[in-house]
């Protein structure tokens, strides 16, 4: 019994020693698990806020540079076409309550002169309403596609056309059926 006793203790001793050995034969390198925040995505979200917020920012975000002065063209124009119809119209404001009010004291613009009729002063002032209207559009759809360009971009950012995807096109021959040739091109596309 004693020697029972004995055998099953060497043998707890004896797994208790494979098994720490085991345990200290492990190997020490260290993988880091990559987490959605460790990885650095380009934010269509970002590049939308920042164009909303300065209109530029959001191709600047994208690093399109080069679009920015294209940006604050559009601007400019829009901003002129809003300026010179908005001072037209006051003009033709100006003129109308000048001739309706009896044409009293000098003339505010040469438009009283110019257009001694209401119906004429009242058609202008509709003429360069419509049109500061129209700029006013144009200018919120300007911003809007500036807004709209900076997230297109924002998406495209990260995407990656393989060296594999090609479209090859050459000049061909093409037979027919009835045994004459046409020329052509032919377009292959390998991916």
């Amino acid at each position: 019994m004693n020697n029972i006793l004995k055998i099953i203790f060497l043998t707890f001793v004896f797994w208790f020693i494979a098994l720490t050995t085991i345990a200290q034969e492990q190997d020490t390198i260290v993988v880091k698990k990559e987490t959605p925040a460790s990885l650095s995505k380009h934010s269509p979200k970002k590049a939308t806020l920042y164009s909303a917020v300065l209109p530029g920012l959001g191709q600047a975000y994208n690093k399109k540079y080069w679009k920015i002065p294209i940006v604050y063209a559009g601007f400019a124009g829009c901003s002129y076409l809003i300026i010179s119809n908005n001072t037209e119209y006051r003009k033709f404001i100006a003129a109308y309550e000048y001739i309706d009010g009896g044409s009293v004291g000098d003339p505010p613009n040469d438009y009283a002169i110019r257009y001694p009729s209401t119906d004429q002063l009242i058609n202008g002032q509709y003429q360069y309403r419509r049109a500061l209207e129209q700029a006013v559009i144009l200018t919120v759809a300007w911003y809007g596609l500036n807004i709209i360009d900076a997230t297109v971009d924002a998406h495209f950012f990260d995407f990656d056309i393989s060296e594999d995807l090609t479209l090859d096109w050459r000049p061909a021959i093409i037979p027919t059926a009835l045994g004459t040739n046409f020329s052509g091109l032919t377009l292959t596309l390998k991916f």
